[in-house]
C-alpha cells in the first residue's frame, strides 16, 4: 500500500527540534527490524524513520509534528501481531513504544496497576504476583507482546473463557490523539458512567484513533487452587459432543482449549511431549478456586461419556504445567517449522465441531495443510495454514483458503476475527460481516479523531 503523503528529511530535522535526536532512527539496517509484524502475507513498506519515544511528552510532540507535516504514523508494540496492523507503510514514521516500560503505580488494596504501553504482558503478572494478584489476559505471545499492542487489538488468550479479553481488565487509558493532545479516559474505580465510555472505544482500535501510552489495569486475586484435565478423542464429532456437554454442565472452566490432529503432530515433531499422534482432537481444560479438582473431574466425565479415548484429571501443578505447555507450544511449533498464516475466527461455541469439520474439508479442497488450535471455551479458533514457501502460488492458495475459512465462520453466525484484529489482512472481509451503517459510523468516528487520516490508515476499519 502506497501513501501519497509522508515525511522527508527536512521534516525530520524539524522533529529533532521538538524531541531528543536519539529517539529518531534513520539507519536503514536498524529500521529493517521495524518494517514488519508477524503477518507474512502483508507486504512491508519503507518508513523514513523509526521513532522510539521514552515518555508521553515525546509521543505528543511526534503527533503534533505529524499533523503539521501531514506525515503518516504507524504505531508499533512488539511486532507480534498477525494481521499486518503494525506493518510499515511507504513514507511513514513507525512509532515504537518499546522504551515506555515503566510501571507507574501499583495499588494493592484496590487491585489496580498503571503501566506504560511498552510493558510486556508477562512482566505485569510477575510484578504483582508477590501481592497475591494476577493479570488475567494471557495471549499466546504473552512473554513478548506488550500491553499497548494487547490493547490495540483487544487481545485474548486461554483465560478468556472465565476472565474475559483485554477490555474486561482495563479501567482507564492515557491516549495521545492525532493532533498531539493527551486524553485521559476512565479512572481507578470499577464503576464509572461519567460520559461516554471512551476507554472501550480505543481498545481494539488498532492504533487508528490514537496512540495508547499507558493503561490502568484491573487485577484479580490469585486463585486458591487450580486443577487441569486432558482428554483425547477418536473423531471431531465425539470431541464436539464432549464440548457441548461441558458447556451444559454448569462448570466454570478457567481454560478450555483444543488441538486438532495436525497440531498434535506439529507439536510432537517440534518437541516430544508424548501426545497421542492418532487422536483427532485433544482437549485441555482447567478450573480454579477451592472446588477446582471437582470441576475438572466433572469435565473429564463429560469427555468420557462422549466417547473419549483417554481422560486424565490432576491437581498437581507440575502435571498441569506439562499439559498446558503442549498447548502453548502450538503456535511456536508451527511457525518455526513452516511459513505460517495464523487465522483467527470465532463462532458460537456450540458450533465449534461444525467449523472444525468445515476447516478439514477446506484443507482437502485447497491442498493447504491446516493445523487448528483454539479457545474452545469461547468459540475462538486459530486455523494455522502451513505453507511450503512464500512464493506467489502458495500466497494465492493461502488467501483463497483464508477467505473460505472466514466465509464459513460467518455462515455459522460467527466473526472474521476474535482477538487478532482486522489489520490490513482482513479489511476486505469487514463488508461481509458488518453492514453499511456500522461501517459508516466507524468511518465518521475515525474522521472526527483523525481528520487527515494520518494514524495507521488502511488498517482496522
Amino acid at each position: 500500500m502506497t501513501i501519497d503523503h509522508g515525511a522527508n528529511m527536512n521534516h525530520l530535522e524539524q522533529l529533532k527540534d521538538a524531541v531528543p535526536a536519539d529517539i529518531v532512527v534513520t539507519d536503514p539496517d536498524l529500521m529493517e527490524g521495524y518494517r514488519r509484524d508477524s503477518a507474512d502475507l502483508v507486504p512491508a513498506g519503507k518508513p523514513v524513520a523509526v521513532l522510539r519515544p521514552r515518555c508521553t511528552a515525546h509521543v505528543s510532540a511526534i503527533m503534533s509534528w505529524a499533523t503539521r507535516t501531514n506525515t503518516i504514523v504507524v504505531p508499533r508494540g512488539a511486532g507480534t501481531g498477525l494481521s499486518g496492523g503494525a506493518t510499515a507503510l511507504d513514507g511513514c514514521v513507525v512509532v515504537s513504544m518499546e522504551h515506555m516500560t515503566a510501571i507507574r503505580d501499583f495499588d494493592v488494596a484496590n487491585h489496580t496497576v498503571v503501566v506504560e504501553a511498552g510493558v510486556v504482558n508477562a512482566d505485569v503478572g510477575r510484578a504483582v504476583a508477590s501481592a497475591g494478584l494476577f493479570y488475567p489476559p494471557d495471549p499466546g505471545s504473552f512473554e513478548v507482546s506488550t500491553i499497548g499492542g494487547n490493547l490495540a487489538t483487544n487481545a485474548g488468550g486461554m483465560r478468556c473463557v472465565k476472565y474475559g479479553v483485554t477490555r474486561n481488565s482495563v479501567l482507564g487509558l492515557e491516549v495521545v490523539l492525532a493532533d498531539g493532545r493527551v486524553l485521559h479516559t476512565g479512572g481507578q474505580t470499577v464503576k464509572n458512567v461519567a460520559g461516554l465510555d471512551l476507554t472501550q472505544l480505543f481498545i481494539g482500535s488498532e492504533g487508528a484513533l490514537g496512540i495508547i501510552t499507558s493503561a490502568t489495569l484491573r487485577l484479580r486475586p490469585t486463585p486458591a487452587a487450580t486443577a487441569t484435565f486432558v482428554a483425547t478423542f477418536p473423531t471431531l464429532e465425539t470431541g464436539g459432543r464432549a464440548l457441548n456437554a461441558i458447556f451444559a454442565s454448569g462448570v466454570t472452566p478457567s481454560m478450555l482449549e483444543l488441538m486438532d490432529n495436525a497440531t498434535i503432530n506439529a507439536v510432537e515433531d517440534y518437541r516430544r511431549m508424548d501426545l497421542d499422534r492418532e487422536a483427532a482432537l485433544l482437549l485441555i481444560g482447567q478450573a480454579d478456586g477451592t472446588d477446582a479438582l471437582a470441576q475438572v473431574e466433572r469435565m473429564a466425565t463429560c469427555c468420557d461419556e462422549a466417547g473419549a479415548d483417554l481422560s486424565v484429571a490432576t491437581a498437581d501443578p507440575t502435571e498441569s504445567d506439562m499439559f498446558l505447555q503442549a498447548r502453548r507450544l502450538a503456535g511456536w511449533a508451527t511457525m518455526e517449522q513452516f511459513p505460517t498464516v495464523v487465522e483467527d475466527v470465532g463462532v458460537p461455541r456450540t458450533r465449534l465441531a461444525e467449523l472444525l469439520t468445515t476447516i478439514a474439508e477446506i484443507s482437502r479442497d485447497t491442498g493447504v495443510r491446516i493445523a487448528t488450535v483454539g479457545h474452545a471455551g469461547d468459540g475462538n479458533l486459530h486455523p494455522m495454514l502451513l505453507l511450503p514457501d512464500l512464493g506467489e502460488d502458495a500466497r494465492r492458495r493461502a488467501m483463497e483458503t483464508a477467505d473460505r475459512i472466514c466465509a464459513a465462520a460467518i455462515a455459522l453466525g460467527g466473526t472474521i476475527t476474535g482477538e487478532h484484529g482486522v489489520g490490513e489482512l482482513k479489511r476486505e472481509w469487514l463488508t461481509h460481516q458488518l453492514d453499511d451503517i456500522s461501517l459508516d459510523v466507524q468511518a465518521r468516528i475515525k474522521r472526527a479523531l483523525d481528520p487527515a487520516l494520518l494514524l495507521n490508515p488502511g488498517r482496522g476499519f
